[in-house]
């Protein structure tokens, strides 16, 4: 697994901001097409035609598909996706001797924040500035 600076990772961040905002654009609407095709079921009866759910069933599976697709390209480049709907990415990186995430979100201007491998968003801290120069 490939581990980064936070300057590399800073490098990397005007493709991913790209990845992940259609990550986070095609999300928003399969969860619009996967609530139209709930309320669908709800209200539909077992004698009508299905047409509108085999629709509905297929955009949501080709969203999904192109989610996936840009989830690789991320991995692709060593970056792991931890939140479709927010546009939550983390880099592996090194941090006085361990193994520990770099930690992103869409609409942050750079990498900033870090937190144990274990720990997730609620154990994001800030980078000191030794980190990052």
């Amino acid at each position: 697994m490939k581990l980064f600076t936070v300057e590399q990772a800073n490098r990397t961040l005007p493709l991913v901001r790209k990845i992940v905002a259609d990550i986070v654009d095609q999300h928003r609407r399969w969860r619009e097409v996967i609530v139209a095709l709930d309320l669908l079921a709800s209200t539909q009866r077992a004698d009508e035609p299905h047409d509108r759910a085999e629709t509905l069933e297929g955009r949501a599976q080709s969203l999904a598909h192109e989610i996936e697709e840009y989830k690789r390209e991320l991995e692709s480049l060593g970056i792991l996706l931890k939140d479709p709907r927010q546009g939550l990415i983390d880099f592996p990186a090194m941090m006085a001797g361990r193994r520990v995430l770099l930690c992103w979100q869409l609409g942050e201007p750079d990498v900033q924040y870090w937190h144990e491998e274990d720990a997730g968003f609620r154990g994001r801290q800030p980078l000191s500035p030794s980190l990052v120069s």
